[in-house]
């Protein structure tokens, strides 16, 4: 049995939005499809969302899950006529008619999971985005090849919100996710190490761990920067090179080839 978490506006039951739900024994929780209400709603398996009706609005709450949201597998709900205007910009994992009988449902619920684990399962130990690479084997942060000197607490919260890149977390979940439950210290002390973070990592990276007014904190992943002037003539004069160089090889067995029908035809002409 899975942990469904509903996003709808509209004033009725599950079972209204997915009428499949009722005949599948799944923990189905229903909540406002807003942002504000995403940060305090507790994990879930799958994400359903309520794509019935006022698509744009739709659209944009599925990017802002995919970029900051829960991190499981998201499955809009749409009518038939809804499935011409969902493309792959959209952000979701699947696609489910709200017509869908429950073998449907249950299998795409099952298969939304399955990859996600699997996915999981298959990641590296190593987590590398832009200059910062995160080492959990050996407990070891690097920023361009640098070993910061990290405390262990430093290293697990830097390690928890790179492992998901662009989701907001509360304080309150950072106290509980890297500290534990056991911890009865107050939330400012996630303040301090994120500071103290910021601090080790300097001011060309401190950006990497944004802060979300009013809410928290999130890993922000490195803009791609464009190429300069002198590493886009760089690269343009390394192509030229190796391009004359094939030519003079393709010139070459070219001569070689020829030299070889000239032998051939005086030979033959003996």
């Amino acid at each position: 049995m899975s942990s469904l978490l509903l996003l709808t506006n509209a004033l009725q039951p599950s079972t209204e939005v997915l009428p499949a739900l009722g005949l599948l024994l799944h923990n189905v929780r229903v909540a406002p499809a807003e942002g504000p209400a995403l940060v305090d709603t507790p994990g879930a398996d799958v994400v359903l969302i309520d794509g019935r009706r006022d698509l744009p609005q739709v659209r944009s709450l599925c990017q802002l899950l995919r970029s900051t949201g829960p991190g499981c597998p998201l499955i809009l709900v749409v009518t038939e006529g809804g499935l011409a205007a969902v493309t792959a910009e959209w952000g979701v994992d699947d696609v489910l008619l709200d017509t869908a009988g429950p073998a449907e449902v249950e299998a795409r619920l099952r298969l939304a999971t399955g990859r996600r684990q699997i996915a999981g399962d298959d990641g590296p130990a190593e987590i590398r985005t832009g200059d910062l690479s995160v080492d959990e084997a050996t407990y070891s942060a690097k920023l361009k090849g640098r070993v910061l000197d990290l405390t262990f607490k430093e290293f697990e919260l830097l390690k928890y919100l790179a492992q998901h890149p662009g989701r907001v977390f509360t304080r309150a979940q950072l106290l509980q996710e890297v500290w534990g439950y056991d911890y009865f210290g107050g939330t400012r002390t996630v303040d301090v190490h994120v500071r103290r973070l910021r601090a080790k990592l300097g001011p060309e990276h401190e950006s990497l761990i944004g802060t979300v007014r009013n809410v928290g904190y999130r890993f922000v992943l490195p803009e791609k920067k464009e190429p300069t002037a002198e590493e886009r003539k760089a690269r343009k004069d390394a192509k030229a090179t190796v391009d004359a160089a094939e030519r003079m090889a393709q010139d070459a067995a070219n001569g070689v080839a020829g030299d070889g029908r000239k032998t051939a035809a005086r030979r033959g002409g003996n």
